[in-house]
């Protein structure tokens, strides 16, 4: 029998019925979907951002701080130098490094002319042996007893001189040792902070020149590195 004009025909009981054009066909509760088909996701409100899937972490854009809860970078830690990934080895200088690192690295590598050493290497291991000089020469002054007086005449001179001397090496014995004891390593030192900002470790003579040569050594220890000094590596 034909349909009236106007009129939509009637659905078919057995049939499913197909939804509007563009949407996804709703899937009953507890079936998988068909072979082909993507399951179907919640949309989200358009100017929200999207949940990530469950089990990952949500994109960080840049510029922002984490979410509350989560860990944020020490302040005041260094970031770490590309390509360095946990403990540097030995053979590589130490960005940032701390002073019980920097002191530590200074006794693994007395006697290494070798390498580069980073400036926090370097000054952080001045200041430690500064320190231990100052402390041990006041110690050897309470052991030293106090200085000899003046002579009285020009006869008493000559043991007034033996007396100075005398306790002049009591006084500084400890420090003494301490600076033989400490010396092939800090000329060690030296020569891989040089190489770190491409200077062969020749130009540790120039401390031998009066005035001048120390300047400049302290000018070359505080210099910035430079990545030429790599060819010093072994």
């Amino acid at each position: 029998m034909s349909q009236p004009y106007g009129q939509q025909p009637d659905p078919q009981p057995d049939q499913p019925q197909q939804p509007p054009y563009g949407q996804q066909p709703e899937q009953p509760y507890g079936q998988q979907p068909q072979y082909g088909q993507q399951p179907q996701q919640p949309q989200q409100p358009y100017g929200q951002p999207q949940q990530p899937p469950y089990g990952q972490q949500p994109e960080q854009a840049y510029g922002q701080q984490p979410p509350y809860g989560q860990p944020q970078q020490p302040y005041g830690q260094p970031p770490q130098p590309y390509g360095q990934l946990g403990e540097v080895p030995l053979s590589q200088p130490l960005y940032g490094a701390t002073i019980g690192q920097a002191v530590r690295r200074f006794f693994k590598k007395y006697a290494t002319f070798t390498g580069r050493a980073s400036r926090a290497e370097f000054w952080w291991w001045y200041l430690v042996s500064t320190l231990v000089s100052f402390v041990l020469s006041a110690i050897n002054r309470l052991f030293a007893g106090p200085q000899p007086l003046p002579p009285a005449s020009e006869d008493q001179f000559n043991q007034y001189f033996s007396d100075v001397m005398a306790w002049s090496v009591r006084g500084s014995v400890l420090s003494l040792l301490w600076g033989l004891a400490t010396l092939v390593g800090l000329i060690a030192l030296s020569t891989r902070r040089l190489h770190d900002t491409n200077r062969s470790g020749w130009w540790n003579l120039i401390y031998f020149v009066p005035l001048v040569g120390v300047i400049v050594l302290i000018v070359f220890w505080a210099s910035a590195p430079k990545p030429e000094g790599q060819r010093y590596d072994r």
